[in-house]
């Protein structure tokens, strides 16, 4: 099968397409989906960097890629939710092989039914992203209706579903990001948006419940000082301050996603109820050429909403 991997850890030029890649085998609990699409997630070029590889069971070469959505062509034995036919999205276990791939297999409880009124390409955006939003703020943070959320970074792949997803639960969400995303972000239905070039987030919020940080470094030891007692802070891209979260009496940790098919079914209806978006910022084919375009640009982190490769 056609499938773009790396041999070595190194830059986008370590991305390379192959044609000769055998078609994966799958599990009595798993099923093989032809893929239509998937997307480009921070994580992707991380591991492409070597950056992951320690403790990760990964061998060359390694097909890259987080999302999955497609078709079901194979069932295992054991399945008993799904059939060939099928249309799913899902946030397969990358091992033994990612999502940058003609076909992948994947774990049954892994899967949820792709809804009927969105596309391959918006179904494939939402997984890893989604999946991260919703535990950060539904298991982690326990959102509830009224609360006060602040959301970094709003416009990118995993604030824009946040955005989406607190306000599903009928919060106050204010958001940062640059000047010229700022109808964007309100567009998702930010309340209050703060240009992080020209103010400072903890000078203009305070007393709220949650905060979710996807930058890390000063923006997360910042955040303690917008939130409540009681409050919590969930960060994606650093470990939050311990004596710092106890003295203000604030819930805080990092949050490392479990993929997990029946949450991902809670954002599937979402989608159906069109309570949840995918935003595409940018396509690009399943070539050699397309792949590192797109890292390129993730690296960046100046993408707009998400990045999506289109297979079928």
């Amino acid at each position: 099968m056609k499938a773009i991997i790396i041999d070595q850890y190194g830059d986008a030029d370590q991305l390379k397409e192959k044609d000769d890649i055998p078609i994966p085998e799958i599990k009595d609990n798993q099923v093989l989906v032809e893929m239509h699409a998937t997307s480009i997630n921070p994580i992707d070029w991380k591991l492409r960097e070597g950056y992951l590889q320690e403790g990760l069971p990964f061998e060359f070469p390694i097909i890259l890629g987080w999302d999955a959505a497609g078709v079901i062509k194979q069932i295992g034995k054991n399945v008993t939710t799904f059939q060939v036919g099928d249309e799913v999205f899902a946030r397969p276990d990358l091992t033994p092989n990612g999502t940058y791939a003609a076909y992948t297999a994947v774990d049954e409880e892994l899967l949820a039914m792709k809804p009927e009124n969105i596309s391959f390409e918006e179904a494939a955006a939402v997984p890893l992203a989604g999946l991260t939003a919703w535990q950060c703020l539904v298991n982690f943070s326990e959102i509830k209706q009224d609360d006060k959320v602040l959301i970094h970074a709003g416009s990118g792949g995993v604030g824009s579903m946040a955005v989406q997803i607190a306000k599903s639960f009928g919060t106050y969400v204010a958001s940062t990001a640059s000047g010229k995303n700022e109808a964007f972000l309100k567009e998702l239905g930010v309340d209050q948006f703060i240009n992080y070039k020209e103010e400072d987030f903890e000078d203009v919020l305070q007393d709220y419940d949650i905060v979710v940080d996807t930058l890390g470094g000063e923006i997360l030891n910042k955040s303690f000082q917008v939130l409540k007692e009681g409050g919590r802070l969930v960060s994606i891209a650093g470990q939050p301050d311990e004596k710092l979260a106890k003295q203000k009496g604030i819930k805080a940790d990092s949050l490392w996603l479990e993929p997990d098919g029946k949450e991902l079914a809670e954002l599937g209806k979402l989608m159906e109820d069109g309570k949840l978006k995918s935003y595409i910022g940018h396509t690009f084919p399943l070539t050699e050429n397309g792949l590192k375009e797109a890292h390129r640009l993730s690296e960046t982190h100046h993408a707009k909403g998400k990045i999506v490769i289109q297979i079928k």
